[in-house]
């Protein structure tokens, strides 16, 4: 409403973090945003990096940024792990990484415009790209959101 009393430019995106363990942006975010024509750069989709499954079984690697750095705990806690898991078995059930899994759910969501990923090789960045090339199937997506249900948002 400024912006266009002031006539000044209106805001066309919004950097809010959106992966699989916290997708409380969907809860009233993303129909404001949608109604205000204003899209979703999705930050964290893959949660720094607990959802391409480096981190499952308790892995710590050593060059890891929650590795380094303690400050980076949102995603270390028991409910995260359990729903990690279970996404990455279901990414494995249909024949898909967990990376895939995660950044093709993303890509799949009307109302995000762009996703900020990050690699630190040239193997993460090639998955990365590729996965937006997928389109999960209905199934994948029943399959999501099932245990969204049963672990909805466990890293807000």
């Amino acid at each position: 409403h400024l912006a266009e009393k002031l006539g000044l430019e209106k805001f066309v995106s919004v950097q809010n973090p959106y992966n699989l363990l916290n997708r409380t942006y969907e809860i009233s975010m993303s129909e404001i945003a949608h109604y205000e024509n204003v899209g979703l750069l999705a930050y964290s989709p893959l949660a720094f990096g607990y959802l391409t499954g480096k981190f499952r079984n308790g892995a710590r690697p050593a060059d890891a940024r929650v590795t380094l750095f303690s400050r980076f705990s949102r995603y270390s806690n028991p409910e995260s792990e359990w729903a990690t898991e279970q996404y990455a078995q279901l990414a494995e059930r249909h024949g898909l990484s967990l990376t895939q899994l995660s950044l093709a759910f993303i890509k799949q969501q009307f109302f995000v415009t762009s996703t900020i990923i990050g690699a630190t090789s040239l193997d993460q960045l090639k998955e990365n790209i590729q996965a937006f090339e997928i389109d999960l199937s209905a199934e994948v997506l029943q399959g999501i959101e099932a245990i969204h249900r049963q672990q909805p948002n466990p890293a807000p």
